[in-house]
Formats: C-alpha cells, structure tokens, sequence
C-alpha cells in the first residue's frame, strides 16, 4: 500500500537563484494555499489500454489504473476500472465515447476508492475527472464502506466524530462530465458514506433500476448535481436520494417522468445498526424541471422529510446519546428548494415535512 505523500514544508528564506523576492513570495503562497502547479500524470502506456479493452467476460478482478488513461470512441471496457488510494489522485479518464461496461449482476463497471493503511488510516484519491464516457452498470465512491451498513461504517458511527472520519477516509473532489450512465437493475451511480466534492454534470442517467438513480449517503456533502438529464426509470424509488447528506446543490437538472418521485431528503434511523450522525440540511435544489407525462399518478419532485422515522429498523436503532440513536428523526432543516418547475404534474409535488426550510417560486 502507499504511504501518505509528505507534507510541504517551507522555506525559511527565498530559494537560492530568486532574481525578484516578489517572485518567491508569490511561490511560497501557492505551496501555502495548494495552488502551486501539480507534476503532470503520466499518460498510460499502450498496453494498460490494451489490457482494459481485451475482449474478457464481464467482471473479475480491477484493473487498477494510476496513469491518465484515453480511450477510442469504438473501445469496450468489460473488466472493472478501479481508482484506488492516493496514487491515483489527479488523474483523467477520457472515454472520447467509449464503453465501460459492468452490466453482468453485482459487477462495478468503475470503482473510485480509499485503502486501509496498516495502521488503521485510510488513503483516499482526490482531484479524478472522468468524461466522455458510455457506463453501463454501477459506479461506486467508496471510502469507510460501500454503503450505510458496511462494518467499518457501522462500528466507527458507534462514536462521536464519525462524521469527521467518514469524510477523512472517503474520496474527495471526483467530477463526472458529459457522461452516460446506463443503469441495468442496480444503482448507476452510488456515493457512499462520507465522500464529498463530487461533481456530476452534463451527464445523462438512462436504463431502469430497482432503486434509485443516484444516492448520496450518510456523511457525504458538498456533492454537485449540476446540468444533468435524468431519463432513467425507476421502478419502486425516487430519482434521487439525499439520505443524510448535506450542502449539496442540485441545480438545473430535468427529471423526465418521475412519477416514482424526484428528490427526497431523509435520513435513515439505524438501518443495519448503523448511527446516522449528518442531517440532511443546507441542500439547495433550484432551477430544475421536473416534467410528468402523467399528471393523474405521481409521487412529489422533491418531499423535505420523506421518513420522518416510520421505518420499522427505527425501534431497533442503537441507544447512544447522539445522531438518529437520539431522534429518528429526519431534521431536514434550512434547505431551500427555489425555482423548479413542474410542467404536465397536478397536486402537491413539493412537500415540505420538516421545519425551517425556503420553499418559494416552484411553478
């Protein structure tokens, strides 16, 4: 496993060879501020890209990749992709339209993941951008767990601070541009516990699942959902789920048919003997159009509080003095949901369950 990358450590006086002490001060800034300019990734040899696009059966074990990798529009990629660990930080998928293709059953097509250190810390990429890419199947960003009721999520939210080491451990600023994520059964896209700064925009989500479209769960925040057409059918579920997770926005993003409802903002109460600890506030959801085909059927486009503890697992949550052990509870407070609109819908399609949320201007 990798180390943790050294710290940047200062230099107590300009650097020999300095002409102007301006020049050196700005230098300094950037080592300060994290902006000083990142070595380039390497760009993959010929034959990683030949080894993801070898004609195999779906599944196996990950390619793990640690380069930028490009790809040919007529290229299929039916072996897992992983992203794993701090070496894999800053770097570019670009599918210029090629295929990943998960879709056997219970098969990732792209992983994007944190290592357990052998001395208990978690090493966790960041800064990966992934475009111009056909997914077919699942994509997870896995840090603690791959979801709420993994062990290591469940033991550590046991104690006060796990949203903290959730959101240490789990991948951090991962961007997915213009692409598509075609769901077989499963949940295309799944960002699990604790991550935050995930960008998904201009993308589009296709296929049908049994659940949702894209779930954000507990601990993660900061998530954009920005400019995306949600085409996806979904049998039993929302489009969107916002399951203890906070600050996101979710922004000019039309939702077609979501009859089975678009956003719902909750937080479970203990599922898996799990302690929620976030609360799914400070989410902004504006600007997007949820259009309905049928106006006699439909579930509301975004419902603030949608559980509010009625599921059964809640009577058996674990007893600790904090999180949804203290209240089962959503507390979906001070969210804003702002200029949507709802062309073709009838009835009440944003409900508001909960307290202290801007709920203004949804036509």
């Amino acid at each position: 496993m990798q180390p943790h990358p050294p710290s940047i450590r200062l230099p107590l006086r300009p650097p020999a060879g300095c002409v102007a002490v301006f020049v050196c001060l700005l230098l300094i800034v950037a080592a300060v501020t994290g902006l000083a300019p990142k070595a380039q990734a390497a760009v993959c040899a010929a034959d990683i890209r030949e080894a993801v696009t070898a004609k195999r059966a779906p599944g196996g074990t990950p390619v793990e990749i640690d380069c930028d990798l490009a790809l040919q529009p007529t290229d299929t990629v039916s072996v897992p992709i992983a992203y794993s660990g701090s070496r894999a930080s800053g770097l570019t998928l670009d599918c210029h339209g090629a295929t990943l293709s998960g879709a056997a059953p219970g098969i990732r097509a792209l992983w994007v993941r944190s290592l357990k250190m052998a001395n208990g810390s978690w090493d966790r990429p960041h800064d990966i951008l992934v475009r111009d890419c056909n997914i077919v199947g699942d994509v997870r960003i896995e840090g603690l767990g791959r979801n709420g009721e993994a062990e290591e999520v469940r033991l550590s939210s046991l104690t006060a601070g796990h949203t903290e080491r959730a959101q240490a451990a789990a991948p951090t600023r991962i961007t997915f541009d213009h692409d598509t994520f075609t769901a077989e059964g499963g949940i295309p896209l799944y960002i699990s516990p604790g991550a935050t700064g995930v960008t998904v925009s201009h993308s589009t989500f296709r296929g049908e699942t049994v659940s949702v479209a894209l779930y954000m769960d507990a601990e993660s925040a900061r998530n954009r959902i920005i400019g995306n057409r949600f085409e996806i059918h979904t049998k039993w579920r929302e489009m969107i789920a916002v399951d203890g997770s906070a600050d996101n926005r979710i922004d000019n993003n039309l939702f077609e048919n979501p009859w089975k409802g678009g956003i719902f903002l909750y937080r479970n109460c203990g599922e898996g003997g799990t302690i929620r600890h976030q609360e799914p506030q400070r989410n902004v959801i504006t600007g997007n159009t949820f259009h309905y085909a049928n106006f006699l059927v439909g579930r509301p486009a975004v419902w603030i509080g949608s559980r509010q503890g009625i599921s059964p697992y809640c009577l058996f949550r674990p007893d600790r003095p904090f999180g949804s052990s203290l209240s089962a509870l959503d507390h979906a407070e001070h969210n804003t949901v702002s200029g949507n609109h709802l062309p073709g819908g009838a009835g009440r399609l944003i409900v508001d369950n909960d307290r202290n949320n801007v709920v203004a201007d949804n036509r």
